[in-house]
């Protein structure tokens, strides 16, 4: 090898491991602690990602998201990204928190990857509110010559309720490849070990190596951290789960970084409708995720033992 450092960190990233379900899972409580050597490491951009928006932006269509009785996705989720902002200034020394979204406009999940990449983000936040779609049934709406005649109806379904974390899933390993050959590999970027990657060529066979352990680490950090979450929500809010889900976020996997989508709670239930769009319940959920982020801060910049 021509670079030492390089095969220190690779042999280092080799210490990882890789032992999680291709679907739904839910990790052991109990891992807490981050194998990698931590090299200097600090965590010190957060990227917020407020999901959706109200008016298009050269998109063509509007994404406004999930919709309550009286509220919707892109309203909730900006508010609450701007406390999760000021509370990550105010609480997380020396971190920045950058946000994708700072009005009700529609941004593009391009340009969401790319604004969290071009940020050198070390952690990427999609915030977002469910929902369920309606369901069809089949109503009596009369008899004719003796027969019940049935109609077929929608009718919204709001028994969903509760919060959900989702990470990236592993068939879009490719696409997470490409962002992080092109966010982590670039000559000078000042990211997590880019001490040692000045110089890399994509295509050579120790960069793809590295590249893999990128992608190893970060799934192991996004997991991590959607569980430190889930665990606020539930131990500490009392709020019921569906748990930790893997799926096919595009917004996700290209941002070259540890990422994870938090469904905040279920719009179109009207008491978690309620909640969302209360102070309280704003707060509440700010105060789970910067308690989750202070201990992933812990976990992520500690010397490996």
């Amino acid at each position: 090898m021509k670079n030492k450092a390089l095969k220190r960190l690779i042999f280092g990233l080799l210490a990882l491991p890789v032992c999680f379900s291709l679907f739904s899972f839910t990790l052991p409580q109990t891992e807490k602690q981050d194998t990698l050597v931590n090299n200097g490491f600090k965590l010190k951009t957060v990227i917020i990602d407020p999901g959706h928006g109200g008016k298009p932006t050269g998109t063509g269509h509007f994404s406004h998201g999930a919709s309550g009785s009286f509220s919707t996705e892109r309203g909730v989720t900006l508010a609450i990204g701007l406390k999760l902002q000021a509370a990550i200034e105010k609480e997380l020394g020396g971190v920045k928190a950058v946000l994708t979204r700072t009005n009700e406009d529609d941004v593009s999940w391009e340009r969401r990857s790319e604004i969290a990449n071009d940020s050198k983000g070390d952690l990427f936040i999609s915030l977002h509110c469910n929902s369920l779609a309606d369901k069809t049934v089949r109503e009596a709406v009369g008899r004719r010559h003796g027969k019940t005649i049935y109609k077929t109806v929608r009718v919204p379904n709001r028994s969903g309720k509760g919060v959900l974390l989702l990470v990236y899933g592993t068939w879009r390993g490719r696409e997470e490849e490409r962002a992080i050959s092109k966010n982590q590999l670039a000559e000078g970027e000042e990211s997590e070990g880019s001490e040692m990657n000045s110089g890399l060529d994509p295509n050579d066979p120790e960069s793809i190596i590295l590249i893999n352990q990128y992608k190893s680490k970060f799934r192991q950090r996004s997991i991590h951290l959607a569980t430190l979450i889930n665990t606020e929500f539930t131990e500490t809010d009392g709020r019921p789960s569906e748990g930790i889900r893997e799926q096919g976020v595009l917004v996700l996997c290209h941002s070259a970084m540890p990422a994870v989508l938090v469904e905040t709670g279920y719009i179109n239930n009207p008491d978690d409708e309620e909640y969302l769009n209360s102070e309280a319940g704003q707060n509440e959920i700010v105060a789970s995720i910067i308690r989750a982020l202070k201990n992933y801060k812990a976990d992520v910049e500690q010397v490996a033992r």
